[in-house]
């Protein structure tokens, strides 16, 4: 009976990595839409425990005991962060998993060069075919992947630091970008003559260059390009956990790293082009200064209840959430201030920014939350049209996202970036906490124009003033 199960072991488990990359594409394209991105999210969920549970059936494991301990304690701190972590500061929590991702790969890439390492000798007699052998195209995609794990680690923490505010300046000095070139040119260099040469030390300093190499070229990036850089080291730690699924031979991690890698560089050139900007201009630039034209006029406030009534009466209604709605967590008193106005027959629509709040999908997910119908919100390239005929445009804490000097400043740090068209509404009320300028650190001119008016406070309690100047009409 056991030998047959042993017979049969194989064919299993390669039957349930197919099964398991069934459930990962499939998961993956069903949150590629709001309504059933939950779903894709649980699919591939199950995917990911069929492959994982497959796993421990391989005949060469080992360090059981480890490895439940670590998955148990790993499964707990999870979930119990997941639970208690606000959907405002999620995007750091995806920047700070991404880097474990990526820095459990280059470990796995690390450990396969210093296993090879322990057993040249064996390998050498060997021929270099036995399974503790590096050679030839195993041993490149096992230095790519410690290459590009690494950097992932370090530059997604620097990421979560400047996201969570520990990191509030951008550290710059002269000549940084041929400095870092050289950097990213010697640790190259040094990973191809690891290949000739495996050696424990080269292998501890090449592991130490990566590390350093994502935190010279993150600390110079602004806040403002941080939703293009996590998409990007996304991208990277698919791609290292794919080579390392190569070391391994094991086609679970291959495609779910390439699967990852895929999705993860299309989302990064799609941030790059809704930003308008290369992903060499984010890397090797930054956004944000006092560039271009100064801006004339002031801004003009406005009080709630005055807002309410020019909401009130309004035919047609754009809200344009920002991260302010996020970090006030104002999408439930926003939801119920939109379902007043539905009451009252106004047509009222959300229009998204591809890159508004910290990462991809940030403002979708705080309105799904809410409960806001998914055919209220419009992206983009469907609602701009439709500015000229809205009555009322109401932005909650967005700022570079809808500022008009994209379109018209040819000297403005964000020129040329495609924004929502909120200028060309009738009229338009921002609520702002105060008269600053947003995360590129660009003065707005739209908060100048004759139409607008500035709703001064905090998100959540300025549009709790907008609900009771509705009730009061």
């Amino acid at each position: 009976m056991m030998e047959t199960l042993n017979e049969y072991l194989p064919f299993l488990i390669k039957s349930s990595y197919f099964l398991a990359a069934i459930l990962f594409i499939t998961g993956l394209r069903r949150m590629s839409a709001p309504g059933t991105a939950r779903g894709g999210i649980v699919w591939a969920g199950v995917g990911m425990l069929v492959a994982t549970v497959a796993t421990f059936l391989l005949p060469d494991m080992h360090n059981m005991v480890l490895i439940l301990a670590a998955l148990v304690s790993s499964t707990v701190l999870a979930w119990v962060s997941g639970k208690k972590v606000a959907m405002t500061d999620m995007p750091q929590m995806v920047a700070l998993y991404n880097g474990m991702g990526g820095g459990s790969a280059a470990f796995i890439g690390a450990m396969a060069l210093f296993n090879a390492v322990d057993h040249i000798d064996t390998c050498s007699m060997a021929g270099g075919s036995s399974h503790d052998c590096l050679s030839g195209v195993p041993m490149v995609f096992a230095i790519v992947g410690v290459y590009i794990g690494a950097i992932s680690l370090s530059g997604s923490l620097v990421a979560f630091g400047k996201l969570q505010g520990w990191i509030d300046k951008r550290f710059t000095f002269p000549g940084q970008h041929y400095f870092n070139g050289l950097i990213g040119i010697g640790t190259l260099a040094l990973g191809l003559y690891l290949t000739q040469d495996l050696n424990a030390q080269y292998i501890w300093i090449f592991f130490g260059l990566s590390l350093l190499l994502g935190l010279l070229m993150t600390l110079p990036i602004g806040g403002a390009d941080m939703p293009v850089v996590i998409s990007l080291y996304n991208a990277f730690t698919g791609l290292a956990v794919s080579f390392e699924g190569f070391v391994l031979q094991n086609e679970s991690m291959i495609i779910a790293g390439m699967l990852v890698g895929a999705a993860g560089t299309m989302l990064t050139q799609h941030m790059a082009k809704a930003m308008n900007r290369s992903l060499g201009s984010v890397l090797f630039g930054s956004m944000g200064g006092s560039g271009g034209a100064a801006i004339e006029g002031e801004m003009k406030e406005i009080q709630a209840q005055d807002a309410a009534i020019q909401m009130a009466y309004a035919d047609r209604v754009v809200i344009i959430p920002g991260y302010g709605m996020a970090v006030a967590q104002a999408q439930h008193k926003l939801w119920e201030l939109t379902e007043m106005l539905m009451e009252r027959g106004v047509d009222v629509k959300f229009a998204i920014h591809p890159v508004a709040g910290r990462m991809p999908g940030h403002m979708n997910v705080l309105l799904a939350e809410a409960g806001v119908p998914y055919d209220l919100i419009e992206d983009m390239e469907d609602i701009n049209g439709q500015f000229s005929q809205t009555d009322v445009a109401l932005v909650i804490g967005a700022n570079d996202v809808v500022n008009p000097v994209a379109k018209t400043d040819p000297e403005s740090p964000i020129y040329g970036m495609p924004i929502l068209n909120v200028d060309e509404a009738k009229n338009s009320i921002v609520i702002k906490r105060g008269k600053g300028t947003g995360f590129a650190g660009i003065q707005n001119a739209l908060f100048f124009a004759e139409n607008n008016k500035m709703l001064y406070g905090d998100a959540q309690d300025a549009i709790a003033k907008l609900i009771q100047g509705l009730k009061a009409l």
